[in-house]
């Protein structure tokens, strides 16, 4: 017969069923719009950013360095943000899995915005000198500490609330939010450039849309203060609070939820790196990388580039509402090996196609570029939620997802304009190619999710 410790330590492997209340259609329109919202401003401020930097940040920011390398200095600070993601991940992740996830959601989105507006209101390098672009940096590493905790965040949240039969659907509205972005990134720019010369468009115009980011901060605030904390994350918090003399009790096993995801779940932390890759290359490659070289080698017009970006932040959108949608039908698995599958080919095609397009063929390049990446985010920020275990659900999420972003969304735009002088456009395509299959690689390793159980919540029984 067992002796009482191994009837304990039996007890302890299995995980425990917490009923968890659901929420009405009215509460999840709330939530959906909560995500909405603040994804919205996340990539509203990066699209931004990312833009303007394309656009103008090398003549305002970095003007002793030369168009070349001025351009070159402003993509890196869009790679300092990446570098940064990671680190919100892992401190909005902690406490969001110790203290619950809408705090970390209302601080992040005062975060983005706040540094948003003050790179709106920042004096120029011919003002302040060397000062200017220290202060861009630093508003960077601010906004890519929040954006970390933010997208992850927001999208488990809606997944934790929705019914198990339609959370590719409600979590789409997060998702969603990316691509409104992009259309009203490129939208205010090219309506406030609409009426000024080149000149007046760099000298203060840029500013006019970075500080209007504040009003959205205002909205985005009051909507996530109305919702209610994440069900599943209460549940689990009340049945820790039951199994906390039991946890003392054990002992030997960290609480720190970044541990516990790498102890646990390793293999599944570095395949959701891997899979965010491509979306991440797409995405941004299409909001920086694109921008710059229509304006530059192919000499379409600023307005012209800005139009495009709308329509193909539309076309991602739709590729969101395609693959979240999908994915609920047919899993989550198929749809990511059908996006990034087709990513690892267009790869191959698209920058050497770009090289001489017409104004014509640049949005058609551009369209089917980000519609890629959104059928892969499509599914990708509800099987987050659906992979890792509550007690550190968003730590593991935020930091694998970010990690992922770091790779595919800060290395292509800040090397392709110097590895295509160099060596062509097929060796971009053909490194874009390999990134994309990484991520096809790590589809084909994750289970599928659809349908998993999380009100079956493990507690942190030690």
């Amino acid at each position: 017969m067992p002796n009482q410790k191994d009837q304990q330590q039996t007890e302890q492997t299995f995980p425990v069923p917490v009923s968890v209340p659901t929420r009405d259609s009215r509460q999840m329109r709330r939530i959906a719009l909560a995500g909405f919202t603040g994804t919205v401003i996340e990539f509203y401020d990066l699209t931004l950013y990312a833009v303007a930097a394309s656009l103008v940040f090398a003549d305002v920011f970095f003007p002793a360095l030369g168009p070349a390398a001025g351009t070159i200095a402003s993509f890196g600070t869009l790679g300092v943000a990446f570098v940064a993601r990671p680190v919100g991940a892992m401190i909005f992740g902690h406490f969001g899995d110790r203290l619950g996830r809408k705090r970390m959601l209302v601080t992040t989105l005062l975060l983005m915005g706040g540094a948003t507006v003050v790179v709106g209101a920042m004096p120029t390098a011919d003002q302040i000198g060397v000062t200017a672009p220290i202060l861009i940096v630093l508003m960077r590493i601010v906004q890519g500490v929040a954006a970390g905790g933010e997208l992850a965040g927001a999208a488990l949240f809606s997944t934790e609330s929705a019914p198990t039969a339609r959370r590719g659907f409600w979590t789409m509205f997060t998702s969603l939010g990316g691509g409104f972005s992009i259309v009203l990134a490129n939208a205010t720019l090219l309506a406030v450039g609409a009426g000024l010369s080149d000149e007046q468009f760099a000298s203060f115009g840029w500013r006019i849309p970075f500080l209007a980011s504040g009003l959205l901060v205002v909205v985005g605030l009051y909507i996530r203060l109305k919702i209610d904390e994440s069900p599943v994350f209460e549940a689990e918090a009340e049945a820790e609070a039951e199994a906390t003399v039991e946890s003392d009790r054990g002992g030997g096993e960290s609480k720190i939820p970044f541990i516990e995801a790498w102890r646990h779940q390793p293999r599944h932390m570095l395949l959701v790196a891997g899979i965010s890759i491509m979306q991440a290359a797409f995405t941004y490659l299409g909001a920086t990388y694109f921008a710059n070289l229509g304006t530059g080698q192919l000499g379409l017009t600023r307005n012209t580039v800005l139009g495009a970006g709308i329509v193909g932040g539309l076309c991602w959108a739709f590729g969101v509402v395609v693959g979240a949608t999908a994915s609920d039908r047919f899993g989550r698995r198929p749809v990511l090996l059908t996006a990034t599958a087709g990513a690892v080919v267009w790869a191959l095609l698209v920058f050497s196609l770009l090289e001489s397009a017409s104004a014509g063929e640049y949005l058609l390049l551009l369209c089917v570029t980000l519609f890629f990446a959104g059928l892969e985010i499509g599914p990708i920020n509800v099987m987050l939620s659906e992979l890792f275990d509550t007690r550190y659900r968003y730590t593991a999420s935020a930091f694998a997802y970010n990690i992922g972003l770091v790779i595919g969304g800060a290395v292509p735009p800040l090397i392709g304009a110097s590895m295509t002088a160099a060596h062509g456009a097929l060796s971009f395509g053909l490194f874009l190619a390999f990134l994309c299959l990484i991520s096809l690689l790590s589809a084909i390793g994750l289970p599928e999710t659809r349908g998993r159980d999380l009100s079956d919540v493990l507690t942190s029984r030690r």
